[in-house]
């Protein structure tokens, strides 16, 4: 392990961070075990979660910096976390007030992935709390600053880009300390009453594992206007169990009065549950794979027993899951437009609209495609899905939004 000392204390990883890994990291990589076991003995049981290493090893974003990365498709994700700025630094202060200004705080980001946006909500934060003390005239705090993800996750990519977290923080007086903690946010991952502050972005509506007896949703890789009822029920009631796990495992690891700001891919649409617009990726990614199954490239077989691990939720459904957990009180929720960019004034326009959100999904799902169907059809499927993106361009309504909420975990009376 290197360290850096200027204004700040960053201690990063290296090619060798592997081997020097701290004990925090070393501890962490047990919540989720990745390894050649049978499927039965690489279940790990959390309360409501079974994590199985079947599905948890291609559910990762594709790594590396190339053109099909994630780190170089990710600038939906950005704008995301512009829209969620104001809410980031609002709770950033009332946390700083609230614990009295301590002298140290932790922080940790589930589902960091890869590339620079990993640091965006990490250098708010700090360059928030900067801010803040010095309009307070108190002293700033030790910032240890934890970055999640599964264990697959490109963690050497990620660190890579310690320079430039480094250089957006250059004014800060705060030494802030960095570390990667492999494991899925669906466990527990840091000690009892340790974090103070949790930032996940885009990462909720990833479920903890594929659904089963999905065999009625013919052709289709998620719910659609024409899926079976009972399709729409298993998708919720498998997001119910994740996130009220998710809320009572922060419960246990955060301090009284801690914060979490969280955000969704979520859908405007509470009367109807299984209507998603013409426009909706995972309806387009299903008509692609129709695609290839005409032109006998893939089998419908293998198209019907492929399940995206995803759920949408709405406002509603979130607020009622928070509620019922208990342990904490929402202090923000909003809903903002899900912005790809898309620009319809002419075709060529339209078409670079497609490719660009072709190459989004493949970022995010190439993983689990190619686990499934192999890398043979991969350029082939999402040359077609850019197709269809184009074919729709002009979509008005769409369903698919960003839910940003902000919770506050309740006070807890220890016992004497």
């Amino acid at each position: 392990m290197r360290e850096v000392a200027s204004l700040n204390t960053i201690h990063y990883f290296d090619n060798s961070w592997l081997r020097d890994m701290d004990s925090r990291f070393i501890h962490s990589t047990s919540f989720l075990r990745c390894n050649d076991k049978s499927e039965n003995e690489n279940e790990r049981n959390n309360g409501d979660v079974i994590i199985q290493n079947s599905f948890a090893s291609p559910l990762c974003m594709s790594g590396g910096d190339g053109d099909n990365s994630y780190s170089t498709n990710s600038l939906l994700q950005r704008r995301v976390l512009s829209k969620a700025k104001p809410v980031l630094i609002k709770n950033t202060k009332e946390l700083m007030i609230n614990l009295n200004f301590p002298r140290y705080i932790k922080v940790a980001d589930l589902g960091c992935s890869s590339g620079q946006n990993t640091f965006l909500a990490m250098s708010e934060i700090i360059n928030t709390i900067n801010v803040l003390c010095q309009e307070r005239n108190q002293d700033p705090p030790e910032i240890d600053c934890c970055l999640n993800d599964l264990p697959n996750n490109d963690f050497n990519t990620t660190f890579k880009f310690i320079q430039f977290f480094n250089e957006k923080n250059t004014t800060s007086k705060e030494l802030y300390f960095v570390s990667g903690v492999p494991g899925s946010f669906y466990s527990r991952l840091f000690p009892r009453r340790s974090l103070h502050f949790v930032h996940s972005s885009y990462g909720l509506h990833w479920l903890s594992k594929v659904l089963e007896g999905l065999e009625e949703n013919k052709m289709s890789v998620y719910i659609k206007n024409s899926s079976p009822l009972s399709t729409y029920k298993a998708y919720l009631n498998q997001f119910q169990r994740d996130f009220m796990t998710f809320l009572k495992l922060r419960a246990e690891e955060m301090v009284s009065n801690g914060c979490m700001v969280l955000t969704f891919i979520g859908r405007s649409t509470i009367d109807n549950p299984l209507h998603r617009d013409c426009c909706h990726f995972w309806t387009l990614l299903s008509k692609a794979l129709s695609d290839l199954v005409v032109e006998g490239l893939v089998s419908a077989s293998k198209v019907n027993s492929f399940y995206i691990p995803f759920y949408d939720p709405n406002e509603k459904e979130v607020k009622e899951m928070v509620e019922k957990e208990g342990s904490f009180e929402i202090k923000d929720l909003e809903t903002h437009g899900y912005d790809l960019g898309h620009c319809n004034q002419d075709e060529t326009k339209r078409s670079k609209s497609g490719k660009n959100e072709a190459n989004y999904i493949r970022a995010v799902s190439e993983p689990l495609l190619v686990a499934h169907f192999g890398d043979a059809i991969i350029n082939i499927l999402f040359n077609k899905f850019a197709h269809h993106v184009s074919q729709h361009a002009s979509c008005k309504n769409k369903t698919t939004v960003s839910i940003v909420v902000s919770l506050t975990r309740k006070k807890t009376f220890l016992m004497s």
